[in-house]
Formats: C-alpha cells, sequence, structure tokens
C-alpha cells in the first residue's frame, strides 16, 4: 500500500467527522437565549446536577488525606490551602450548570422544556422527585422477588413435562417387584 492509498483511505472518515462537527456547531448556534434559560429552569427544577455536587469536596478531602499521609508534618498547611483553593474553584460549578443546560437544550425544544419545569416545580413533581428513589427501591425489590419466582415455576413446569414427555416416550418397563416381607417366625 502506498501514501496516496493510505491518505484516500483516511479522507472519508476525515470528511464524516468534520460534517458531524459542522452539524454538533450548527445546533449548538440554534439555540437561543430564551431556550437556554428554560434549560437552566429544568436543569434546575428537575435537580440534573445534585448528584455531583460531592465532586469538589471529595477531590478536596481525597487529596488531604494523600498529601496529608505523605508529610503529617505540615496538616495544618495542606488542611487551609486545600479548603482554600477548592473554595477557589466552586465557582467553576456554574460550568457544569452550563454543560447542563446546553444538553437539555439540544435534546428539548423550549415548549417541553417550559413543561418540564412547570411538572417539576408542581407539588406531583416535588413528591416525584423526593419519593421516586425510594419507590425505585421498591420497585426494585418487587421485581427481584418476581423474578425469583417464575424462574422457580418455570422450573418446575419444564422439569415435570420433561418427566411426564420422557414417562410417556419410554417402553413400558415392569414395575419393579417389591420385596417380600420376611417370614415370621413360629411362635410356639
Amino acid at each position: 500500500m502506498n501514501r496516496a492509498s493510505g491518505f484516500r483511505r483516511l479522507i472519508a472518515p476525515l470528511s464524516i467527522a468534520i460534517m458531524l462537527g459542522g452539524l454538533c456547531a450548527a445546533q449548538a448556534q440554534d439555540i437561543t437565549p430564551s431556550h437556554l434559560a428554560a434549560a437552566r429552569a429544568a436543569v434546575s427544577a428537575i435537580k440534573a446536577t445534585d448528584m455531583f455536587d460531592g465532586i469538589l469536596p471529595d477531590a478536596a478531602r481525597g487529596l488531604k488525606a494523600e498529601l496529608i499521609q505523605k508529610d503529617p508534618n505540615l496538616e495544618a498547611v495542606i488542611s487551609s490551602t486545600v479548603d482554600e483553593q477548592a473554595l477557589a474553584l466552586a465557582s467553576r460549578r456554574a460550568d457544569l450548570e452550563n454543560e447542563a443546560a446546553r444538553a437539555y437544550a439540544v435534546s428539548f425544544t423550549e415548549e417541553e422544556l417550559n413543561a418540564i419545569t412547570g411538572f417539576y416545580t408542581s407539588p406531583a413533581g416535588k413528591k416525584l422527585l423526593s419519593e421516586g428513589p425510594i419507590v425505585t427501591r421498591e420497585v426494585s425489590k418487587a421485581a427481584g422477588i418476581w423474578q425469583r419466582g417464575i424462574a422457580r415455576d418455570l422450573a418446575q413446569a419444564v422439569a415435570e413435562k420433561i418427566v411426564a414427555s420422557a414417562a410417556a416416550t419410554s417402553p413400558a418397563s415392569p414395575a419393579p417387584a417389591t420385596p417380600e416381607a420376611p417370614a415370621k417366625p413360629k411362635t410356639k
């Protein structure tokens, strides 16, 4: 294979990548400020990024532990420095909110986002957010019990059919003779 044919083989995948990149950029440009605001409201209403709240504190705790383990004599300095720097980075949390809003804006229309926000800020939506994890856990437990019952019943039904089928297809064999009881000794 020469260089020219190798280069030609790369042209098609590169062209596709460039086209897809252009489509993504075009999609991002179609997001109006009101659409993005609706997405931010929906992200806030559904608490889409709340699960990531622990990332910075966890990273700070891990870094403190690692650095203190390496040099325990500097524990106070390490602790205060890590806390100071973590607080300085806390403002970057807004970057995550912006990216989440963009992701939602790309996936949902402004009207859909407003409807999502409307529902999740309603009493029913708030209850779904608070009680949903508990309900999901209970449904998972019920599904596990159901799954075990179905598997047990399936195995039992199949075993019964196989035994019945085997009995019906096997040649009739004489029933095993029952052993005779030993004769009782005669008593006088």
